[in-house]
């Protein structure tokens, strides 16, 4: 079971400069798993779990974004890990 899980809220330029395809890229990367999502008022949420070193490479790449995003603000809510996710995935 992993050992962190939080769920995320980004906010700034992040839609349309594909933050959730690279997003999975690093996911899978950093072996955490979960899913990401855009929302309509222009943020993009996501739920991420795995061990502490995935979960924090994972949240320091959505401080940065991809190269067109604009990150102005990531609101981390720690939840508990349930290993409900067989993978990371784009909702």
């Amino acid at each position: 079971m992993p050992e962190k899980r939080v769920h995320i809220y980004v906010t700034g330029i992040v839609q349309g400069v594909s933050f959730r395809y690279y997003m999975l890229q690093e996911a899978t990367r950093a072996g955490a798993t979960g899913w990401v999502r855009n929302l309509p008022d222009g943020r993009v949420e996501a739920v991420i779990e795995g061990d502490d070193a995935a979960v924090e490479r994972l949240l320091t790449w959505c401080r940065q974004g991809t190269r067109g995003a604009r990150v102005e603000h990531v609101e981390a809510l720690p939840e508990t890990a349930t290993g409900e996710f067989q993978g990371f995935r784009i909702r």
